[in-house]
This record gives C-alpha cells, sequence and structure tokens, in this order.
C-alpha cells in the first residue's frame, strides 16, 4: 500500500508540474547562497579576441557582474560563441570563486574573395568570415581572389607563389577559370594564365624569364603558360618594344 502511494504521488508531482517547480526552486536557492558565499561574477576574462567584436560577445555571453556564478552555463555559452563567423574554436570555463574564463581561436583573414559581385573576407580554409565593408575596409591589402570555388583553391596557389617571391609581390589578383586553373593579374595589368597542371613548375620558369629577361615589366598584354614548356607572348595593341629575337609579337618562348 505504502509503494503504491509512493508511485501514485511521485507520478501526481511529475504530471502537475509540482517535480519540476520544485527542482527549479530548489536550484535557484543553492545558487542563492552559494552566491551569499562569494561564489558570484568578479570579473570575466578573454583571451585570444583581436578582430571579433567584444561587445558582441559580452551579449553572448549574457552574464553580468555580480551574478551567482554557477547559473552561468559554460557549454551554452560556447555554443552561442561559435555562431559568430570570426571564431574558429572556443574554451570557457568557470574559474571559481569568481573568475568567467574564456579562450578564443580566431580564424585567420587570408584573403578577399570576389564572386557574383559580392566581396567577402575569407580564412584560408575558404571559410567567409564577413562580408560587411566596414569590417573588411582594414584588410584590402589581402590578396584577392576571383571566381566559384576560388575560396577553397586560393590557399594551395599562394603557397606555391610565397615561394617565388619575384611573382607575388607583383600579383594584383587571382582568377580562378572553369573550376580548375588561374589566371594572374599583375599590377601592371599583365595577363599571366597558368596550367591546370605542373602549375609549380610552370611559376618557376616565369620566375626564371623574369630573371633572366625582366619578362614581367615588357609591355604585354598576356602571358600563356598553359603549353608545357613554352611561354606564348601577347604585346598590347600598338605598343612599341624592342624585344630579343625569341620575344617578338605572338611568338612562343
Amino acid at each position: 500500500m505504502i509503494l503504491v502511494l509512493t508511485l501514485w504521488a511521485g507520478a501526481w508531482l511529475t504530471l502537475s508540474g509540482t517535480a519540476e517547480r520544485m527542482g527549479e526552486s530548489m536550484t535557484q536557492s543553492f545558487y542563492q547562497i552559494s552566491a551569499d558565499r562569494g561564489f558570484i561574477v568578479r570579473d570575466v576574462l578573454v583571451e585570444g579576441r583581436k578582430n571579433a567584436d567584444p561587445q558582441v560577445l559580452l551579449g553572448l555571453l549574457d552574464v553580468d557582474r555580480g551574478d551567482p556564478i554557477f547559473a552561468f552555463d559554460p557549454a551554452a555559452a560556447r555554443n552561442a560563441l561559435q555562431q559568430v563567423s570570426w571564431i574558429e574554436t572556443v574554451r570557457i570555463e568557470r574559474r571559481l570563486p569568481g573568475v568567467i574564463y574564456v579562450s578564443i581561436t580566431e580564424r585567420q583573414p587570408f584573403a578577399l574573395w570576389q564572386n557574383q559581385g559580392k566581396l567577402r573576407l575569407i580564412d584560408p580554409k575558404g571559410v567567409v568570415i564577413t562580408d560587411v565593408a566596414q569590417d573588411m575596409a582594414r584588410f584590402r591589402e589581402l590578396p584577392l581572389v576571383v571566381g566559384d570555388g576560388a575560396q577553397k583553391a586560393a590557399y594551395a596557389l599562394f603557397t606555391l607563389l610565397q615561394a617565388e617571391p619575384l611573382l607575388i609581390e607583383r600579383v594584383e589578383a587571382a582568377m580562378y577559370v572553369g573550376d580548375r586553373r588561374w589566371d594572374l593579374k599583375m599590377k601592371n595589368n599583365l595577363l599571366v594564365r597558368l596550367p591546370e597542371d605542373d602549375l609549380s613548375l610552370a611559376l618557376r620558369r616565369l620566375a626564371e624569364a623574369h630573371e633572366t629577361d625582366l619578362l614581367l615589366d615588357k609591355e604585354m598584354e598576356s602571358l600563356d603558360l598553359r603549353e608545357q614548356g613554352r611561354i606564348v607572348v601577347r604585346t598590347r595593341p600598338g605598343a612599341v618594344q624592342e624585344y630579343k629575337a625569341s620575344f617578338k609579337t605572338g611568338s612562343a618562348i
């Protein structure tokens, strides 16, 4: 009989919501008692933030000085902060008796990606960090990559270009063509068409040609490296330039 009454009482408490209210009341009492004993938020320490808006981060943490520290939910706060595009990883801890500690790893700005008339700031993995113009203004010196799929392929290209300082310092933009190869627009408006395969070899050949004959400084419209072992040169219409015998208009090197 006692067992039946116990089960009935438990069921009634659950169905009526009384158990839930009692649990909430006990939780709130615990928070208040612990706060009275000094377990309150006295400081919020954030490490690793450089570009993310601090006011946005504090708003998402949703905690104020003086709050009971045990009422703060680190898991919920972490999930909220991971929605911020600047943040790659985040770790949040309660450091008793009174500190909320937040460790952030931000995404590193790598390039500006232009596609379908829209400009975005991306990280090396091609993840979009922001498309807000005022946020991107301070990163205008980063490489510009253009085209569908360029955001995913850019890191591999610029890794190879880093090995060729004579080339990378002249690159104004890189255009991804047909989701398979690159064209480089140089700062003097020269267009360099790169092959789909053996990209590092093509860049080395171009660098050597410039080292030998200052090729990239000549009055040309385009250089085409898509044929193995050849560099096809096209001069600008009406340009007057004295070339070596092997650098004639429309000729192949």
